[in-house]
Order: structure tokens, then sequence, then C-alpha cells
């Protein structure tokens, strides 16, 4: 069993802003699995299908995103899903727009809902597939830049992100995360 936990923050005013990326990845995925996110419980949204054999939670935390640690250990706990079957989908503002990273293990960096996750779970040993949403703009602040939108040009670009990124979780339940990493690691050029 794996959970796929997207993250970002509850609510219109953020719907389609850099730091919902998470959500956006979740609503994709969810999409091609015709899952629906839309249970209350473990303070998200959840739901249920399967990847090929293997079942799989989705889960959208409805904590907020520097909480998200709250909702993904209560529903580890309760299905006795360890840290290597998590696997989260996030926005990143350290690789370039568009880009996507997938890594297997490691530290949070900037990111406050990975560091909420790791201080619950007490482990950094899940995967998680970056969103590159780009960097503010020289004396822009930080929280103003990733709670904004996008470009109608941006728009299109992320969107191709997205659907790589819901894929790149598939690949991890269906085939690994080094088979993910191969095939979906990728950087835009520009």
């Amino acid at each position: 069993m794996y959970i796929i936990a997207g993250l970002g923050n509850p609510g219109s005013a953020y719907e389609k802003t850099k730091h919902n990326m998470g959500f956006l990845a979740i609503d994709n995925l969810a999409d091609k699995l015709n899952i629906n996110v839309n249970r209350i419980k473990f303070k998200g949204l959840v739901g249920e299908g399967r990847i090929g054999s293997e079942r799989v939670i989705l889960v959208k935390p409805q904590t907020y995103m520097n909480n998200s640690g709250e909702s993904i250990r209560e529903i580890c706990n309760f299905y006795k899903v360890p840290a290597e079957n998590l696997i989260v989908l996030i926005d990143d503002i350290d690789i370039g727009f568009a880009n996507l990273r997938i890594k297997q293990k490691g530290s949070a960096g900037t990111h406050n809902g990975l560091k909420s996750i790791i201080s619950h779970l007490q482990s950094d040993k899940f995967a998680r597939i970056k969103i590159g949403v780009g960097k503010q703009k020289t004396g822009q602040d930080l929280a103003d830049f990733v709670l904004s939108g996008f470009s109608k040009n941006e728009l299109k670009e992320i969107e191709e992100t997205i659907d790589n990124a819901a894929l790149a979780a598939m690949e991890i339940v269906e085939n690994g995360i080094e088979s993910s990493m191969n095939k979906y690691n990728k950087k835009v050029s520009k």
C-alpha cells in the first residue's frame, strides 16, 4: 500500500497558486485513476483506489501547508504505512520553472510542508516529486510569490509538468523510484 499526498492550502483563494502544485498534481492523478478525493478523514481530503495491483490512498491535507505533517502522520499511522511507502508531491522554488525533480529521501530544504512531515514522521525516508515554480523577483516576499498565480504562458507549461508529476507517482508505485527518476527527472531547457 502507498499513500500519495499532494501538499497545498485549502480554499478557493489558493486554488491555482504556485504553492498548490501538490493539490493540482493529486487532482490530475485522481482523474487518471478515476478516484474521487472527497472524503474528509485524517485532517484531509482522501480517496482510495489502485495503481496496478497496489492499493493507494490519495490525500490532500487540509491543515494548510506548514502543518501538513499532522494529516500525513495520522493517515500513515492508521494504515501502518512506513515512510518508504509515502510519496509527496510539492512545489519547489529551488529548481527551474516547470522542471520536475524526484528524490528518494532527504532534507526539507526551504519547504515548510516537508519540514512538518519530517518532524511528524521522524523520518525523511519518503519519496518526493518536486514541481519547479521558479524563483521570486529580487525584493519580492517569498509568501507573496508562492501564493501568486501563473501567467497564461506559464500555465500551459506548468500543466504539462503537473501531468508528468502524476505519471511519475504512478511509475514509482508500479516500477520503483529509480525507474521514475530515470523517466521523469527532467530539466526544461530555456
